[in-house]
């Protein structure tokens, strides 16, 4: 999807994209012709993709303008989120598309479900997703009233934002607040030129998933997700192929959800 679909002069902000499924997604982005400020607490790694990404822009291309950056983000902190929003436009000019995707996850039985667990996996995965918005959006209204150039903010969801899961109380609350707060925004900030979309990925292999065993897991298309198999979608959402598309749900986890499981 991403290879023929060109973001030129598009600027994103991809948030937990200094790895795993963050890093595919700033990857891509940037491969498709975007500037983009990948925004973490992991400063060594989100820095040197970020400077790995740019260097592979100047190519050939002497003293061409910065197309990668990183910055320092903990998605939990409103005043860094002001910061994070206002350099980027310092350094490119705008903010066109903001994919909200760090995220943490934790794990308990309800009764052992402690509540500094549950305030932590709310507080990155579903607050800080609020935080992000609010901060973004009058800058992407700005820019549609004075360009009529819309924004694309594409919330990452999950598949438990769809369906209950045993143990991930937390998490699953946390990802079915995100798929109401995009419907909710896109009902409210369509008439400003910002769409919002929730990507819903399933297995994807990843930091996160690495003590899953996909063998237990019914997919019909046969194998676990790849991290490229989630980024096509951002990278379709953050362009113009998705003009017409805000409050969707894209899943994105090979089937899985589709089906009964059967014993």
């Amino acid at each position: 999807m991403s290879a023929t679909i060109d973001l030129g002069g598009r600027v994103c902000i991809v948030t937990g994209g200094g790895r795993g499924l963050g890093a595919a997604y700033a990857r891509a982005l940037h491969a498709a012709g975007a500037r983009v400020m990948i925004a973490d607490i992991l400063d060594d790694e989100g820095a040197a993709l970020a400077a790995e990404l740019d260097s592979a822009a100047r190519d050939g291309a002497g003293d061409a303008d910065a197309t990668a950056r990183y910055h320092h983000l903990d998605v939990r902190d409103e005043d860094q989120w002001a910061t994070v929003i206002a350099d980027t436009v310092a350094a490119f000019g705008a903010v066109d598309v903001l994919v909200n995707n760090a995220g943490i996850v934790n794990a308990a039985p309800v009764e052992h479900l402690t509540t500094a667990k549950w305030d932590a996996v709310i507080a990155v995965n579903l607050t800080g997703v609020f935080f992000g918005c609010r901060a973004v959006v009058p800058q992407m209204k700005a820019q549609f009233a004075a360009t009529g150039t819309g924004g694309s903010i594409i919330n990452i969801s999950s598949v438990e934002g769809m369906r209950g899961s045993p143990g991930l109380h937390g998490y699953t609350a946390s990802k079915f607040g995100v798929r109401g707060l995009s419907q909710s925004m896109a009902v409210e900030l369509g008439p400003s030129g910002i769409r919002v979309n929730s990507v819903h990925p399933g297995f994807i292999r990843s930091d996160m998933s690495a003590r899953i065993d996909p063998a237990r897991l019914d997919i019909p298309l046969g194998r676990p997700g790849e991290p490229g198999d989630v980024a096509g979608t951002i990278v379709f959402l953050a362009s113009d192929a998705s003009a017409f598309t805000t409050g969707a749900e894209f899943v994105v986890d090979g089937g899985m959800i589709t089906g009964i499981p059967h014993k």
